[in-house]
Formats: C-alpha cells, structure tokens, sequence
C-alpha cells in the first residue's frame, strides 16, 4: 500500500500502486522521467490522489491530495483521455475547466483567407 498525504504532510489513507498517468515514450512506460512513474486514483470519500512510483533504490512510492482540476491536468498530459471514463465526476471538470476549440464552418474560413 502507497500512504496518501495531504497539505501539512499527514498521512490521511492508503492506496494500492497505480501508474495508469504513464505513456509509451517509444522505448519505456514513463511519466516524463527516467525511474519515476505516476497514478492517479480516489479515495472512498471522493478526494483524488496522484501517485508518485519511483524505480530507485531507497525512495518509497508516495501519494497525494490533488484537487479535481489537477487530476484533469495530469490525465490531459498523460494523453490517455480514457481515464476519464474511469473517473467521470473528472469530465464534468474537465468539460468546466478546459477550452474548446472553436470550429469555424469551412465557408467562413475560406471568406477569412480571402
């Protein structure tokens, strides 16, 4: 089990291991940096967690508190937009929080490029 702590460093819960933020770099399953690896999970009273997996020896894998957009901002760089089916309470963030795209019909644009 991964401790979870939250803003004053206490130990608030327990979670088991998850890297499901990681991403295929081409040659590894990663989070952006080399032996480290990243999860994203909730606790029974709706909190969301960030994993911290590390490879090294002598570091332990560590948890956090994370607020609901920031688990929106971290499965967006994961680039697995799946989890969002795991965790729907996160779309309804990400659907407040994110900008879309504005889609201009293809006959404006051609007037604009005149």
């Amino acid at each position: 089990m991964v401790p979870v702590y939250d803003e004053e460093r206490e130990i608030v819960g327990e979670v088991g291991y998850s890297d499901n933020l990681d991403y295929w770099d081409g040659r590894n399953m990663t989070c952006g940096s080399t032996g480290r690896h990243k999860g994203l999970t909730q606790l029974s009273d709706g909190r969301y967690v960030l994993i911290h997996g590390t490879q090294w020896e002598g570091e332990r894998d560590t948890a956090e508190i994370i607020s609901p957009e920031q688990a929106v901002q971290e499965i967006i760089q994961s680039g697995d937009t799946g989890l969002f089916d795991e965790f729907p309470g996160l779309q309804k963030v990400r659907d407040r929080v994110i900008l879309k795209e504005k889609r201009i019909k293809a006959e404006q644009a051609l007037e604009g490029a005149k």
